[in-house]
């Protein structure tokens, strides 16, 4: 099983967390299943940005990434080489490190006033 290293994050993970899950599965998912509660506003169908992940370690192991991927992640804050949105990315048995971006551009939570 892949590890999954995620990298402390103020709200979402603040200590940081390490995590297996089984290859196939979305990265979105393993997060999910594992208490790291990233943002996922289309609901995991790839029409938004609020997912997106940087891989830190682990990038060039991964799928790349397809048009429509690459189209949404233009427009997500803090955009880098090796942005993902974690929906997209099927986990396979490599190792990543990842971090999540401090901002979405869904800046306003459901539930959170």
């Amino acid at each position: 099983m892949p590890q999954i290293v995620v990298l402390p994050h103020v709200e979402l993970c603040p200590e940081g967390t390490v995590i297996e899950a089984a290859a196939g599965v979305s990265l979105c998912d393993a997060l999910l299943a594992n208490g790291v509660e990233i943002e996922h506003a289309c609901e995991k169908s790839c029409a938004c940005t609020t997912c997106h992940v940087i891989v830190r370690e682990g990038f060039d192991a991964l799928e790349p990434s397809e048009e429509k991927e690459d189209d949404l992640l233009d427009r997500a804050w803090g955009l880098e080489p090796n942005s993902r949105l974690s929906c997209q990315v099927r986990l396979e048995n490599a190792d990543l490190v990842i971090e999540i971006p401090k901002y979405t551009i869904n800046m306003a939570k459901e539930g959170k006033h």
